[in-house]
């Protein structure tokens, strides 16, 4: 077994297919096939499998899959350590989160000590964000609550209440406040399943006897937000998150007041001492919450 076959497979693995790979490593396709076959020969294994031009991985290659992603991590962190001294000039700091909202003033203080760094932001639920880290595909995560788990560094950002919102034409903008016994009778437009703040709600709901069953179940927060926005039901969000938007009105649930989303910055706890993970762990404490 060779270093090269094993970075061939894993990143036709991580890139879903044999040209990406290719383009990833800068190499020919046909020398990173050639590269994958050597190992599956050599092992008597089958990693992939090639049906009607797709490339899935087997339940070996999964396994595989795991360990190179450990493998190829530690490498990362091994060169990032041999040249620490520039990781804070040029740099690359992924991070998944369930709202860039709690990120925004944090962001800027690093982006004004570090602007070699280029920083990626990507969008997710509480279980994205948690896959992302777990899988090596992001340094840093927001969530929406503290999680559980030994393997989690977490620093809290702030706790503020869900609310429900709805379009400043819809027939309950103008209502004070709503109680969780009101919802089952309302189009609800809720989050896909994964989602904390939906978890969130339904449990509030669940404790005092009442299921919610959405009318509308929508994949994120913004394209709950546009859906709200046209009129189509009642959506539900942090406070700290609902913004300025002058198509939409938020109403307080007055039965809840334990509904709160508490938002937490987090990493896997081996990668804490990462150099930009430290930096960036830093800012976030020594401010205050947005």
């Amino acid at each position: 077994m060779r270093y090269v076959q094993l970075r061939a497979f894993h990143n036709v693995a991580l890139h879903g297919g044999f040209s990406r790979a290719a383009e990833e490593l800068h190499l020919t396709q046909p020398a990173v096939s050639d590269q994958v076959r050597k190992l599956e020969e050599e092992y008597d294994v089958l990693l992939f499998s090639r049906l009607k031009k797709r490339v899935t991985l087997t339940p070996q290659g999964e396994r595989l899959l795991e360990i190179t992603r450990r493998l190829f991590d530690s490498e990362a962190q091994a060169l990032e350590l041999l040249s620490e001294s520039r990781a804070l000039r040029a740099g690359t700091l992924r991070i998944v989160a369930d709202s860039a909202h709690h990120l925004l003033h944090i962001l800027a203080r690093f982006r004004d000590r570090h602007p070699g760094v280029r920083i990626t932001v990507t969008a997710g639920n509480t279980e994205t964000v948690l896959a992302a880290l777990h899988a090596y595909e992001a340094d840093i995560g927001v969530l929406g609550d503290l999680p559980e788990g030994r393997d989690i560094e977490a620093l809290p950002l702030g706790a503020t209440p869900i609310t429900a919102f709805v379009a400043r034409t819809h027939p309950l903008a103008s209502r004070a406040r709503l109680r969780l016994a009101d919802l089952p009778g309302l189009p609800l437009v809720l989050r896909e399943e994964g989602s904390k703040t939906r978890r969130k709600l339904e449990e509030a709901a669940a404790a005092d006897g009442i299921a919610l069953t959405p009318a509308i179940t929508a994949e994120g927060r913004e394209a709950v937000r546009e859906i709200v926005a046209s009129g189509a039901g009642v959506g539900f969000v942090s406070l700290a998150e609902f913004g300025a938007d002058a198509r939409l009105v938020f109403i307080p649930i007055a039965d809840a007041p334990a509904l709160m989303m508490e938002e937490a910055l987090v990493c896997l706890r081996e990668r804490r001492a990462a150099k930009l993970v430290a930096a960036f762990f830093d800012i976030a404490r020594a401010m205050p919450p947005a």
